[in-house]
């Protein structure tokens, strides 16, 4: 049994495999998953596990260069726009529309959709490099 780190294998083999410029998706309960992508899926009811206790844990076993969000979030969810402004200061923020976020959920090697109900609670996280 691992002593510390994410315990969810499913999870921590994914980062495990990450290589630079890898891409995770942290996503809502409501965001379509890409056939193909593998999607684990965490959410257990309506706000649990909540979006920021995911990207919490994810960012702790993982190197993050850089963080896409849906421009739409700062309007429509603005809890969760400066949570990851906040979280991510030092990291590069890059804001699309939220077709493209869509569209670059295709190439992520997994969605971890958690059980967040608010409009654009996601990001996709890129994989950075420790050295």
């Amino acid at each position: 049994m691992k002593r510390c780190g994410m315990l969810n294998s499913e999870i921590s083999k994914v980062l495990a495999d990450l290589g630079h410029t890898d891409l995770i998706v942290i996503a809502d309960a409501g965001l379509p998953v890409p056939e193909g992508v593998k999607k684990i899926d965490l959410a257990v009811i309506k706000g649990m596990p909540s979006f920021i206790d995911v990207v919490n844990a994810v960012e702790e076993d993982m190197v993050i260069e850089k963080v896409v969000i849906a421009s739409e979030i700062k309007e429509a969810n603005p809890e969760h726009a400066h949570y990851i402004n906040e979280k991510f200061v030092d990291k590069t923020i890059e804001h699309v529309t939220h077709e493209e976020f869509k569209r670059l959920t295709k190439d992520a090697k997994a969605v971890i959709r958690t059980g967040e109900i608010t409009p654009y609670a996601n990001c996709i996280l890129q994989s950075g490099v420790f050295f």
